[in-house]
């Protein structure tokens, strides 16, 4: 128990080959989904630069907000 034999190695690297590797389908919906998961961040740091850029004064009583 504790160590792995030959074949825990080859079954671990079959599905490493299937996961990751070659040009198969689901390497590609791997790279697709590793893509979106990189633009959503990117969106997100892109939302909070407008944000900082707003107006801080706003008008706090009806006559400031008259003039």
């Amino acid at each position: 128990m504790g160590s792995l034999s030959i074949w825990h190695w080859l079954i671990l690297g079959l599905i490493v080959v299937v996961l990751f590797g070659g040009r198969g389908k689901l390497s590609g919906i791997m790279g697709d989904a590793a893509k979106g998961i990189k633009a959503f961040k990117e969106g997100l740091k892109d939302d909070e630069k407008p944000a900082e850029k707003a107006d801080p004064v706003l008008p706090s009583t009806e006559k400031d907000k008259e003039s």
